[in-house]
């Protein structure tokens, strides 16, 4: 994924003349450094001698497997410690571990302003302190005073407790809480809409909730009619103490007064009954971005064993390490990441989508974002977060000078055939991308990234520019979100790596969409997912389970993912479809519908894309979001004026983009024959997210072009993309300028 040469020949011959002298003097050192082994005792050499290097072999001898890890040929993983086999004795180990280390940190508020965009908007701006920090004793303390202030709330083992809260501090110390007090966690995406809410409430028969003011305000208070059993609301919020106005038979409580009740000497006297390892820890709800949101029933021993394999993908994983949260802890991959780095006594400082980055959009002009103030070494982020960085990043090169954008296109390129070589290039490093790695903080030794498929052009770029790994990994709540993580040395693209230590993976044929094990060069099929890893099933879905969960003669647990996938001869797992986003066209054909998506976004114009297709017709349709500023800059390359608003209804712009989307299409490989001249959605501001409301009202425009027979189809498959991009609509560290 080379950035093209198109530079003065005298520039390019100077250049290169430098490079080959740099080269020629650093050879020695590299070389020597290259026979360094590395953890596993094998050096890492170059990039064809990594990729060739087994992760996993089938422990079967049979092509489709099971596949296991290299180093858990004979046993997978269950546990990080010896009698460490529940959530409580995890976190219990590491404040004895490490008392007076920093566990959790949260940015002190200085000012929060209200700012006038140029469009009349108001944008509220914030400038943040420092982060103060609660060492693993304090956590150890607010979680057990938490969780016997709960039980004096009338709160009993086994009973579900729910969380609804933005990601942050209290999240974690809610779950240290039930963990040690054996209340199952029932969390919920604080995306969610109303019936999403009011379902997962009344199915896990709740009566007490920990939430956020505002999301009590905003989204909670309108619910609680359809609620009957709910009886407490903890708010996490220090402010305000009093809240009238609420139904009767509901009682509101901010956090600090539970844990005061919990600190009395009669309530902490109280014996408290310690979970097991097959107890349930967690019911997890899906963002129901398929239906109904599903809860997903996860033991102390699934996780457990999910962060074992997870911690083991993550090499020198120490205290000395910091991590940034801001996912949704509601997600699994967020919270099996921070549990990893509790595990192993890391400081967790909390962010927001918002406030990530200097440029992020609740950041005043001037002041620090929370990678700069933070500077962690580990960070999660889904690809869209890493596709807009490198869009963002990519943006901001082609303003550069000509100087300038050959320097930088010349010194991305040298680096790309360095680590093809296995050789490292620490000079470029720091005086050409010190300055796109400062945007992460500039300490960041690991990305992991997970929730969908990364792309080849945005891994490489990662893997460039911010001077460091990415960990592809795969997994599924219903596996704890351990499946595969690809080890870091590994820097080929488009898969996702071998099998973790507490997993075995094995291929299914599926007839139907022509996938065999028997397939070459390679073999194919669904994957399955065994091991300890493997959760419980489904909260009272039992027909679900019959379907997805089986357990085999030797008592394993297996879950049928759904998606397809194909082993390579070193054991490393790809990722080439999905039952469910298949489709079926007319002619026969099958298309991935999140194939396109995840080829187009990288199209300079596409901030967000919806794909659709019927097997009645031969062609698939899109809604596209459009980037707001490269449009505007397509337009006006044509000499087209106008708003926004009015650029999205003009015929002329609406070709003038096809061309380029289907010109992004070609170069991806996603495109076979001439795009359908259909109109597209009217505009939607990127700074607002993805919203359900004017992009559905948008697409209304799309209807008359579509058949009518089809049109319920489309509104309902717009709906189902909102909701499944609501986790990440609004992840924009980087906004464009």
């Amino acid at each position: 994924m080379k950035q093209k040469e198109d530079l003065n020949p005298v520039l390019l011959l100077l250049f290169h003349l430098m490079a080959w002298i740099y080269t020629s003097i650093t050879f020695l050192p590299a070389y020597i450094l290259s026979r360094v082994s590395g953890p596993d005792g094998a050096r890492y050499g170059s990039e064809e001698e990594r990729a060739k290097r087994a992760k996993a072999r089938s422990a079967s001898g049979r092509p489709e497997g099971p596949y296991r890890a290299v180093s858990a040929a004979k046993r997978l993983a269950t546990s990080l410690h010896p009698g460490v086999d529940t959530l409580d004795k995890v976190f219990e180990y590491a404040a004895m571990r490490f008392p007076h280390r920093d566990c959790l940190g949260t940015r002190e508020v200085i000012s929060e302003d209200d700012e006038r965009q140029g469009n009349g908007k108001v944008f509220k701006k914030v400038v943040l302190g420092e982060y103060c920090w609660l060492s693993y004793e304090e956590i150890l303390t607010a979680a057990a005073q938490l969780g016997s202030g709960l039980a004096s709330l009338g709160q009993r083992p086994k009973n579900n407790v729910a969380i609804f809260c933005e990601t942050r501090a209290e999240w974690i110390v809610t779950a240290q809480a039930c963990f040690m007090y054996n209340f199952p966690l029932v969390t919920l995406y604080s995306t969610l809409g109303g019936p999403a809410i009011a379902h997962g409430l009344n199915e896990t028969r709740v009566t007490h909730i920990i939430t956020s003011r505002e999301l009590l305000e905003t989204r909670l208070k309108a619910i609680l009619i359809e609620v009957p059993r709910l009886q407490h609301i903890i708010v996490v919020d220090s402010t305000p103490t009093s809240w009238p106005g609420y139904p009767r038979g509901i009682s509101v409580h901010n956090m600090a007064a539970v844990q005061k009740l919990g600190a009395r000497p009669e309530n902490a006297a109280r014996e408290r009954k310690q979970p097991l390892p097959s107890d349930i820890a967690v019911i997890m709800y899906t963002s129901g971005s398929t239906g109904i949101p599903k809860g997903v029933m996860i033991s102390h021993s699934n996780i457990i064993a999910g962060i074992t394999g997870m911690a083991e993908r993550i090499p020198n994983l120490s205290e000395e390490d910091t991590y940034i949260g801001y996912l949704p802890l509601a997600h699994v991959l967020e919270l099996s990441a921070e549990l990893v780095c509790v595990s192993h006594g890391c400081r967790i400082g909390y962010s927001s989508p918002q406030t990530l980055a200097d440029q992020s959009t609740k950041i005043k002009k001037g002041s620090k974002g929370d990678t700069s103030a933070l500077r962690p070494t580990l960070m999660a982020a889904v690809p869209e977060i890493m596709d807009r960085i490198y869009k963002n990043v990519m943006t901001k090169v082609e303003e550069m000078s000509c100087v300038q954008r050959t320097l930088f296109t010349l010194a991305y390129n040298y680096k790309l055939e360095q680590l093809a070589k296995g050789n490292s290039t620490p000079l470029c490093d720091r005086l050409v991308f010190g300055k796109v790695r400062s945007l992460l903080g500039g300490r960041t030794r690991v990305l992991l990234s997970g929730g969908a498929p990364l792309s080849a052009a945005t891994q490489r770029f990662m893997n460039v520019c911010f001077c460091c790994p990415v960990g592809q990994g795969y997994g599924l709540t219903e596996t704890c979100g351990a499946g595969t993580i690809s080890e870091l040395w590994d820097y080929s693209t488009g898969r996702v790596g071998g099998p973790l230590v507490c997993c075995e993976i094995e291929l299914q044929d599926w007839v139907e969409g022509g996938y065999r094990r028997t397939d070459k060069p390679h073999p194919r099929g669904e994957i399955l997912v065994g091991g300890p890893n493997v959760t419980m099933g489904y909260y009272k879905n039992e027909a679900k389970n019959q379907d997805d969960f089986f357990t085999d003669e030797h008592g394993q647990r297996w879950f049928c993912t759904g998606d397809i996938g194909e082993f390579h001869d070193d054991g490393c797992l790809k990722i080439i479809d999905r039952k469910k986003d298949l489709v079926k066209l007319q002619a026969g054909e099958y298309v991935s519908l999140g194939k396109v998506e995840a080829m187009l976004k990288n199209c300079s114009l596409v901030d967000n894309i919806c794909a659709y297709a019927n097997s009645d017709e031969t062609y698939v349709i899109g809604f596209v979001v459009p980037n707001q500023k490269h449009l505007l800059a397509l337009a006006d390359q044509y000499g087209i004026r106008g708003s926004c608003e009015e650029l999205c209804g003009s015929k002329a712009v609406e070709e003038l983009v096809l061309k380029v989307i289907t010109e992004a299409a070609l170069a991806a490989g996603a495109l076979r024959d001439p795009p359908k001249d259909l109109p597209e959605p009217g505009p939607v501001d990127p700074r607002d997210g993805v919203s359900d409301r004017r992009v559905q009202a948008q697409a209304q425009g799309a209807e008359d072009a579509i058949p009518g027979r089809h049109r319920e189809n489309v509104r309902r498959e717009v709906t189902r993309w909102l909701s499944s991009k609501a986790q990440t609509s609004t992840l924009s560290p980087l906004s464009a300028p």
